[in-house]
Order: C-alpha cells, then structure tokens, then sequence
C-alpha cells in the first residue's frame, strides 16, 4: 500500500528508539516531517541522520524528559508557540515494572504524570490546529495489558486503561472535525524495553531469560514477537487519509499479528 503524508508534520514522542523510532522512521518514509521527543539527544541525531528527505521534509528534534512532568510542560508549551503538528504520536516511556502490593500512592501519581497527563496536554495543545485544519491524526502506543493485565505492570496496567477510554471519549468530539483518535494496544516487539521486562521476569521466577522469551514466542499466534518495523507500518496506515473511518477503535496489536479492528 501506498501511503503518502506529504506536507504533513508529525510530533512522534519516544522517538529515539525501539517503537518510537520505527513509527518516526516510517512516517518520514511516507513523506511527513518528523519531530522527535526524547530524553536521549545524541540518539535522536543519530534518528535524524537516517530519516529519509526525498520529499523536502524537515526533521528536527525537542529534548524532553517525561517523568518530569513540570518540565515538559514547559517545554512542549513553548514548541506549539512556534509549531503546529497534523499527526500526534502519544509514546513515552514505561513505569517501573512491579506488583501492586510493591507500589503506593506516590508511584501512581508518578505513572499517571508520565502517561497520562503528559499525553493530554500534549494533545490539547495540538488540536487547535487540526481543528482550524479540519485533519488530524492523534495515536496513542498503548498495550495489550488494558485488556489483559500482567500482574508485575500494576501501573502500567491501571494507566494505560485511563488512556485509552479517555481516547475513545476524545475521538467523538473531534471526529466532526475530521481528526481521528486511536490506541494501539501494544503486544510483545522485539525492543529493549521488552528485554528490561524479560530480565525481571527471570529473576522474579528464577529462569532464564531465554525460557521466557520462549514461551512469549509459543503465546503468540504466529510464533514469534513483532519487529518496530511492523508497528511503524499499522502508525503510517492509521496517519493517513485510508484510516479517516477508523475512529475511537482500541486496536489490539500482538507480536506483529493484527487481530481485529
């Protein structure tokens, strides 16, 4: 399929690698220019050395922090002074895994101003353009765990779920505007957050890591764990014109399968 986002501007969060990088990399490809969001900056030069410019894009990148909330706020503030975006990738990176009786209150405060509020405000601030514009494209990386919940990502878990209804309730108001609003309910890809996960999980249950990896792959349906790359193709279909009556939809995404929309 071929999917052109020529002229559009798209602000990609947790771009400087893993999932983020591959959605950046592929919206580029399709011809957008991309804004990367990240803590790293020399990893997001790196990025933006790659990212294709055949169709005269412009890449350019903003150092952000998003566990620190007050910060980012201030920061994203002043980028959409001077910035519009057509297209919102809502990703940041995940909360410290653990159980729930491992947690307080404090540790969901946190979760919830890295996932949740970051990602709100974030969005506010770029709807008054795809309003005035009447097109916009706002995607939020979720997981699978809002669906099913993994017992060692309480926080993950429980903020995620807020994210993704407060999507749904999003996309109908805006959708008379010709802005769609979906989440992607991310499976198990092939990243180092995964690895992070793994290795964890090992210790936790005293195996090794390849033993979990294993029986990840045997709970997919096709056997294995996505690659970025796929992730970053189902972002461009969803960024694009083909996806204006996909709205409001929680689209579940396992190790590189698409199982319903």
């Amino acid at each position: 399929m071929n999917i052109s986002l020529k002229d559009k501007k798209a602000l990609v969060g947790g771009s400087s690698g893993g999932i983020g990088k591959a959605i950046a990399t592929q919206i580029a490809e399709s011809g957008a220019s991309v804004t990367l969001m990240a803590r790293n900056e020399a990893k997001m030069k790196a990025v933006i050395a790659d990212l294709p410019c055949s169709e005269g894009q412009k890449h350019q990148y903003l150092k952000v922090d998003f566990s620190d909330y007050s910060n980012y706020k201030t920061i994203i503030t002043t980028y959409f002074k001077e910035h519009t975006v057509d297209i919102l990738v809502n990703n940041t990176q995940g909360p410290t895994a653990g159980g729930a009786l491992e947690k307080n209150v404090q540790d969901y405060q946190n979760a919830f101003d890295l996932l949740f509020k970051s990602v709100v405000f974030t969005t506010q601030l770029a709807l008054k353009h795809m309003q005035n514009n009447k097109w916009g494209r706002i995607i939020n990386v979720a997981s699978i765990s809002v669906k099913e919940p993994l017992n060692y990502l309480a926080l993950s878990n429980s903020i995620r779920a807020a994210v993704v209804t407060w999507g749904k309730s999003l996309s109908i108001d805006v959708a008379k505007d010709g802005i769609t609003v979906n989440s992607v309910l991310t499976g198990y890809f092939d990243t180092d957050r995964i690895a992070q996960l793994n290795a964890k999980k090992a210790e936790k249950l005293g195996i090794s890591i390849d033993e979990v990896r294993g029986t990840m792959e045997n709970n997919v349906p096709v056997k294995r764990i996505g690659l970025p790359e796929e992730y970053g193709f189902l972002v461009a279909f969803l960024a694009s014109d083909r996806a204006a009556y996909i709205n409001g939809t929680n689209i579940p995404i396992d190790g590189g399968l698409l199982k319903s929309l």
